[in-house]
């Protein structure tokens, strides 16, 4: 059987390579705008900082410029370091090497502006030449978020293709409660990877995932588990979600954050893992088995904490059900892609397990080895399927992986799957 190495068509990490314009308006929130451009710069992203006047109130554009490391862009008329001064107009410069604009915060008063056109200062005109994707995370006070006026100019954006994020419950400037801050970072992250991500190839299709460890008690305070931390369903998870699926994420316990825009199902034991995962297999299109369920669980848990006593104990185990081999009668389209964590024989242990579970693909990994074990950032895998395929891929991180193997999951030679369209 060839094994073979393919390039994804799936870009190497979310940011990389991307130049981002981040668009900082008068709002108590601009505070957190440094925050968000350090974590796009760590994701990879040049960032080109954007000032209004009344951002400048609340944030010097020097705390942007040390972080980013880059001049910031703060008028429209006046020469700016923050551009070539052979380019002439900030505005069109920055339009034309931006990969995606993201305003954050962006005042009632800006998204007033971009719902009307209006172009009198740096941000708004650049938002106007602008022809990349735009992201407009809102921050604003009391009852203005559900204002008519605020509510129409949201409509008109979004009916133009502008992504519109929905600001947070929670205390406010002005001591009241209610809808107006600024979502919170991993939000905005994930707004900004999907509208980077312009093939939703996935788009009506409902992906369902498992990830982390199980937890199987012996008493109240001690369980049995394992290492995994979850990474790679997660970043299975994003994946799938950026190229337009309905994604249901089944979570055993881990120390990661929700994924935004992603129904997430928390889930401790391998039982009720697979509860879970029969009661919605049914309406998936896609499963992606890539939790690490416990194979094993005491015999019996203690209703008490067990004494610490002295001399050895045997503690008796008992097998968990395989979730693979409990799933209902599969519905014409449906596509199952297990894994296969080992630590030798890889090939041949992962090509038993496809053909034992009746699998339309597995992904094998051998996790000893360095930078592919659990915990990681990235892994290193081989793709098996039911066609014949097997291809061994290098090391790369989790989030290209999981592109990868959707990759993979369209490229197998069947209309099971059918493909979504295109943004």
């Amino acid at each position: 059987m060839k094994t073979t190495n393919r390039t994804s068509r799936a870009p190497v990490g979310r940011f990389r390579e991307k130049t981002i314009v981040l668009g900082v308006t008068g709002s108590i929130a601009a505070y957190k705008a440094v925050s968000l451009a350090r974590r796009l710069m760590a994701e990879g992203a040049v960032v080109q900082v954007v000032m209004t006047r009344n951002a400048q109130r609340f944030v010097g554009p020097l705390t942007f410029q040390e972080l980013t490391g880059r001049p910031v862009g703060t008028d429209l008329f006046a020469p700016s370091d923050a551009v070539p001064a052979s380019m002439g107009m900030p505005h069109l410069a920055l339009a034309e090497s931006a990969d995606l604009l993201v305003i954050a915060p962006a005042s009632a008063h800006c998204v007033a502006k971009l719902a009307h056109g209006l172009a009198d200062d740096l941000l708004s005109t650049l938002a106007l030449a602008a022809e990349c994707p735009v992201v407009v995370a809102p921050a604003m006070d009391g009852g203005m978020w559900t204002h008519p006026a605020v509510c129409s100019n949201v409509l008109t954006l979004r009916q133009r293709g502008v992504t519109v994020l929905e600001p947070e419950v929670g205390p406010l400037a002005s001591g009241r409660t209610g809808k107006g801050r600024l979502p919170e970072e991993d939000a905005i992250l994930s707004a900004i990877a999907g509208a980077l991500h312009p093939v939703k190839d996935f788009k009506g299709q409902r992906v369902l995932i498992t990830a982390g460890p199980t937890q199987e008690a012996l008493d109240p305070v001690r369980f049995i588990s394992n290492r995994s931390s979850g990474k790679m369903g997660w970043a299975l998870a994003e994946a799938a979600r950026d190229r337009g699926a309905g994604v249901v994420l089944i979570a055993g316990p881990t120390a990661l954050p929700p994924v935004p825009n992603v129904t997430v199902v928390p889930v401790v034991t391998s039982e009720d893992m697979r509860k879970e995962v029969i009661t919605r297999f049914v309406d998936s299109d896609v499963l992606i088995m890539a939790a690490a369920v416990a194979d094993f669980r005491p015999a019996g848990s203690s209703p008490g904490k067990i004494p610490k006593g002295r001399g050895p104990r045997t503690l008796a185990l008992e097998p968990t059900p395989d979730i693979l081999m409990d799933l209902p009668s599969r519905r014409a389209g449906q596509f199952v892609v297990g894994f296969s964590a080992e630590t030798g024989d890889l090939v041949e242990r992962a090509r038993a397990k496809l053909r034992r579970k009746a699998l339309d693909m597995i992904v094998a990994n051998n996790v000893t080895e360095p930078g592919a074990g659990f915990g990681t950032e990235t892994n290193r895998a081989t793709l098996l399927d039911r066609a014949g395929r097997c291809d061994a891929l290098p090391l790369m991180s989790k989030l290209e992986l999981a592109h990868r193997i959707l990759d993979a999951v369209l490229e197998f030679p069947t209309d099971r799957l059918q493909k979504g369209g295109t943004s």
